[in-house]
């Protein structure tokens, strides 16, 4: 099962851009599977729409100026990938700060011209590595609780999770093929509201 699983995983990022999030199974909402996300339905679907809303509003103005993926968890927005300039960078994180419902911004994107599509091709492929490499730590961590995204190499980790959750995710991150850096953009909660996690799902017979 677990081999299926991580096909999956490596199936679903081949669509995705370079920093996109891979889920796996169930019905799916803001890169996250409803059944097992620590956040209430509704913030989901607001994350879902916060990304789509900062990235365009960004894209809209700045052109080719910039190539940025932005990712929401919890209203928790992080913006990764390249500007052009500094004063680009900054206004870029005023644009998201200006959204309805964003709590806070958290902005990562590098001064220089924007990656090419090889480069984030590789970037989809270490995503897709880390969260297939997370299944066989489910007893852990749920893959479900932990979102990734990879920018030129450098993976972004964003969740609802306890300590020790986010330990083990960091060293999973870090102990992948081709990952320079780990950035941790975490939210955590007690061991007490942590619920243990469940079991995968058994293959029919």
């Amino acid at each position: 099962m677990k081999l299926i699983i991580t096909l999956l995983f490596v199936l679903a990022a081949a669509t995705l851009s370079g920093c996109a999030a891979v889920a796996v199974g169930g019905a799916v909402a803001g890169g996250a599977t409803v059944a097992m996300d620590r956040r209430q339905p509704d913030v989901m679907a607001t994350d879902e729409r916060l990304e789509w809303t900062a990235q365009n509003r960004i894209e809209e103005k700045f052109k080719d100026q910039v190539h940025v993926n932005a990712i929401s968890f919890n209203r928790n927005v992080l913006l990764i990938g390249e500007a052009l300039t500094e004063t680009i960078k900054a206004e870029s994180t005023k644009i998201a700060q200006g959204i309805d419902e964003v709590k806070t911004v958290t902005n990562e994107m590098s001064i220089g011209a924007p990656s090419s599509m090889t480069a984030r091709a590789s970037d989809s492929y270490i995503t897709s590595q880390v969260k297939a490499r997370m299944v066989g730590e489910y007893e852990k961590v749920n893959p479900e609780h932990v979102k990734v995204a990879t920018e030129a190499g450098v993976v972004y980790l964003m969740g609802l999770v306890t300590k020790s959750e986010a330990e083990v995710a960091t060293r999973v991150a870090r102990t992948t093929s081709g990952v320079k850096r780990v950035v941790r953009v975490f939210e955590y909660i007690p061991d007490s509201k942590a619920n243990p996690p469940k079991p995968p799902p058994k293959a029919s017979q």
